[in-house]
C-alpha cells in the first residue's frame, strides 16, 4: 500500500469516528492540516494574530460540522472551511489589517521552492532572502489572486478544488491564476532571475 493509499485510510478512520463523536481522531485530523490552515487564512489576512483566530474558529466549525462530511478531498473540505473563517475575519468590524508578512514564522513557509539539504551558510542565507522576497510578492498580489495562487500553487489543489473553497467558476480560477503568476513573474524578476530562483510555476510562465 502506497503512503497515499495509507493517508487516505487513516484520514477515512478519524472522520468516521470523528462523525461519533471521538474528540482525539479530530485531533489528529487538525494536527495534519493545522500549518496549512493556517498558512491559507495568513495569506488571506495578511495578519498573524488574525489567522490564528480565523484558523481556530475554522476547526471549531469543522468539528461542528464533521457529521456532514460525505466523502471526498478532506484538505479540500477544511479548507473551504478556512477560507469562509478568514472571509468572515475580513468583514469583522474590527479587524486590523497589515501591510506584510514580516514576523510570520510558524509552520515555516510551504511555498518555498528550496530543496535542497543542508545549504552552506552563504546559500542559507541566499534562500532566506529568496523566501521573503517570495512571500512579499504573494502578498502584493489582489486578494483574488493571491488565494487561487496559494491554493493551487502552495497547497497542490487542482483547478475544481480551487474553485470551490474560493467560490467561483473553475473559468475565473484559471483567469486568476494566470494574472497572478504572471504578476508574480513581474514582481520576482528583477531580484531572483540572476539566482536562478523563480518559483517553478513563475518559471514556467516566463519561459512560456
Amino acid at each position: 500500500m502506497t503512503s497515499a493509499s495509507t493517508t487516505d485510510q487513516d484520514e477515512l478512520a478519524w472522520v468516521s469516528r470523528a462523525q461519533d463523536g471521538d474528540l482525539v481522531a479530530f485531533n489528529a485530523i487538525v494536527e495534519r492540516y493545522q500549518t496549512r490552515a493556517y498558512n491559507l487564512a495568513l495569506r488571506m489576512l495578511r495578519s498573524p494574530s488574525a489567522a490564528e483566530d480565523a484558523t481556530q474558529e475554522a476547526f471549531f466549525s469543522a468539528y461542528r460540522h464533521i457529521a456532514g462530511f460525505r466523502g471526498g478531498s478532506l484538505r479540500s473540505w477544511i479548507l473551504t472551511i478556512v477560507a469562509n473563517a478568514a472571509r468572515d475575519e475580513l468583514r469583522a468590524p474590527s479587524r486590523r489589517r497589515t501591510t506584510s508578512l514580516e514576523g510570520y514564522t510558524e509552520g515555516g513557509d510551504p511555498a518555498g521552492p528550496w530543496p535542497d539539504p543542508d545549504p552552506l551558510p552563504d546559500e542559507q542565507a541566499v534562500r532566506a532572502e529568496t523566501s521573503r522576497q517570495v512571500r512579499d510578492a504573494i502578498d502584493r498580489l489582489p486578494e483574488d489572486q493571491r488565494l487561487v495562487v496559494t491554493l493551487v500553487d502552495l497547497e497542490g489543489l487542482d483547478y475544481d478544488e480551487a474553485a470551490r473553497v474560493a467560490r467561483v467558476p473553475v473559468g475565473t480560477v484559471r483567469s486568476r491564476l494566470f494574472r497572478g503568476r504572471g504578476r508574480l513573474r513581474d514582481l520576482l524578476r528583477p531580484a531572483l532571475e540572476l539566482s536562478g530562483d523563480l518559483p517553478r510555476q513563475t518559471q514556467r510562465e516566463a519561459q512560456g
